[in-house]
């Protein structure tokens, strides 16, 4: 009788073990994310950037608490309600992208201005002292981002294009895994089919002076960003078929955002 007694007990116990053991696995379980739950936990807490259109290539981004100016121009008007910059982003010399009555007007102070050597040497002096030259393929930390200087240029090259490889930047800026490349006055370029883990792209189409919005297509679907927002596309015949651009691209791949944002507002 003790021994059944016994008997009996030992698979209580047993089964009480496994049971617990499987509540338990099963609680872990619930606990696991997919890879595609991962993601989506991943995306909804990085820092939001938003970009906001000023005009043509000048923008202001909000990224975290860090405000950053690109190509400002055009006078500090089109600033107006807008936070002083953390620091301000110059890609080339052109008029549309540097404007040294615009960077005054903007009355900066201290802040920074990174800049290609070829700006550098076209702003007053009373502006030298707020520059950090960059060159192409330069890369340096500042204000909590990683800043690196990409080459931007015309197709093919030559020495009397509008745009010759080494004078200007385009920029990567990469802060807490995420990276937004600004593609300044460029064509589809290898160095820009070779970036990778891109999050935003700002990217260029208007003749004659960058690509086409079949090539800007093209070199977008070669490095593949999460998002890519067309900038810097009025031309000499107006403004790129921007519509057209984001089909090319969804055409291709739908898991690439294009954001069509408001670059040319109409004024009166």
């Amino acid at each position: 009788m003790k021994k059944i007694v016994t008997i009996l007990a030992l698979a209580a116990v047993f089964t009480s073990c496994k049971n617990e053991a499987k509540d338990s696995t099963e609680e872990m379980s619930s606990e696991v994310m997919t890879p595609a739950e991962t993601r989506q936990d991943e995306m909804e807490n990085k820092t939001s950037i938003n970009i906001t259109p000023i005009s043509h290539a000048t923008s202001v981004i909000l990224w975290d608490k860090t405000i950053i100016y690109t190509d400002p121009v055009g006078g500090a008007a089109g600033f107006e309600g807008q936070a002083k910059p953390s620091f301000v982003l110059i890609t080339d010399i052109h008029q549309d992208h540097m404007e040294a009555e615009t960077l005054k007007a903007l009355q900066l102070g201290e802040t920074k201005i990174i800049v290609p050597k070829a700006v550098q040497e076209k702003l007053p002096q009373d502006l030298q002292k707020n520059l950090i030259v960059m060159n192409n393929g330069d890369s340096q930390d500042f204000m909590g981002f990683n800043i690196t200087a990409i080459p931007m240029y015309n197709l093919p090259e030559s020495p009397d294009a509008m745009h010759t490889k080494g004078r200007g930047n385009g920029y990567v800026l990469e802060k807490d895994g995420q990276r937004l490349y600004i593609a300044g006055d460029t064509e589809d370029v290898p160095e820009m089919r070779n970036l990778k883990n891109i999050d935003i792209a700002l990217v260029p189409m208007n003749l004659p002076y960058t690509m086409t919005v079949e090539d800007a297509a093209k070199g977008v679907l070669a490095f593949q960003p999460k998002k890519v927002i067309p900038y810097h596309y009025r031309g000499k015949d107006g403004l790129a078929d921007v519509e057209k651009f984001k089909e090319l691209v969804n055409k291709e791949n739908k898991d690439i955002t294009v954001e069509l944002l408001e670059w040319y507002p109409t004024k009166g």
